[in-house]
């Protein structure tokens, strides 16, 4: 079966969608947010995430200890643990609503407008993850900048720079964005209609006219009027 043009949009939101959520979810997990070199121990790395502060020795395991209290982190991690959580719920109730609004899912009792409006949920839904995932992120890279540059600090002392973490949380943001914008705009497009098997014979006027089943549904139906054969 050939699939519609709305179809295939709501695919690639979908599936944008899905890896913009499990970048974010890798992105809070990872501790390499900040990265700090010791000029004196080259050997030695400190990388420091929003849950984490970790040394890398090399020829030697990496050792993490866990930030003892939530009050104690800065103001940029604090909110950054609060924002990311909630991006990954975001993202995922999104990815449900969306599913359920796509063609792909095929249920008799869910009407298309309904699905239209799941859709339209859904990646609104996506959009506002995409900006819990990079607000965090782009307020740790400004605190992180405005330090390395702080000229009350002494310059011997090292500086925290970007790690790894800040750019793949760039990109899930990037992808949730998109997939969002996919999924609205496939919400917006209109129901594509169905070739009619009857387009080449007479021509047959349609009338609406309700149906009797049980749930009370009005459906179209077909009522030839004066046709001649």
């Amino acid at each position: 079966m050939a699939w519609s043009f709305r179809a295939k949009v709501q695919l690639g939101g979908l599936l944008l969608s899905l890896l913009g959520w499990v970048c974010s979810c890798v992105t809070t997990i990872l501790p390499q947010w900040k990265t700090l070199n010791l000029e004196l121990n080259e050997m030695e790395t400190w990388i420091m995430g929003i849950w984490e502060v970790c040394v890398d020795r090399e020829e030697v395991a990496t050792v993490c200890k866990a930030f003892e209290s939530f009050l104690s982190l800065p103001q940029e991690l604090q909110v950054a643990r609060i924002l990311m959580v909630a991006s990954h719920g975001l993202g995922l109730l999104g990815l449900l609503l969306s599913s359920f609004g796509s063609e792909c899912f095929q249920f008799h009792r869910i009407r298309w407008v309904f699905k239209r409006r799941l859709g339209l949920l859904g990646g609104t839904l996506e959009a506002s993850a995409s900006a819990t995932t990079l607000l965090p992120v782009s307020w740790v890279a400004h605190a992180t900048i405005q330090d390395f540059w702080d000229d009350s600090i002494p310059d011997i002392i090292p500086r925290w720079e970007f790690g790894g973490a800040l750019y793949l949380g760039w990109a899930a943001g990037i992808f949730l964005a998109l997939g969002g914008l996919l999924l609205i705009f496939s919400a917006c497009l209109g129901k594509e209609d169905v070739p009619f098997p009857l387009m080449a014979g007479p021509t047959v006027p349609l009338s609406c006219a309700p149906v009797e089943e049980s749930d009370g549904s009005f459906h179209l139906m077909l009522r030839p009027r004066n046709l001649v054969i």
